[in-house]
């Protein structure tokens, strides 16, 4: 767990606004036993989520923003028509006249 937190990946947020919070949920999470990895931890994570809210301009705009839920687009079915050749290769050929 120590290795993990010694990363550079998660240098900045170890020693952010919400340092300690983020320590807690991470080697909670590393730690966890529970079968759904984690599930264990949900009072750091909770912690670390209100931090965040509690410091946004710590943060970049992209994880202190709710995320709009976007309407899904109908999905357009597509017909797909093989090629010619292909058509012509599947047909019987005609035997030869002798």
């Amino acid at each position: 767990a120590q290795k993990a937190l010694d990363c550079p990946c998660v240098a900045e947020l170890r020693n952010g606004a919400c340092g300690t919070q983020f320590t807690e949920a991470f080697l909670c999470f590393l730690k966890s036993t529970a079968e759904e990895k984690g599930s264990d931890c949900v009072h750091p994570f909770v912690a670390l989520q209100t931090c965040i809210k509690g410091n946004p301009d710590a943060f970049p705009k992209n994880i202190t923003e709710d995320k709009e839920v976007k309407k899904e687009e109908p999905i357009q079915e597509y017909k797909i028509y093989p090629p010619i050749w292909f058509k012509e290769s599947r047909k019987p050929k005609p035997k030869p006249k002798l």
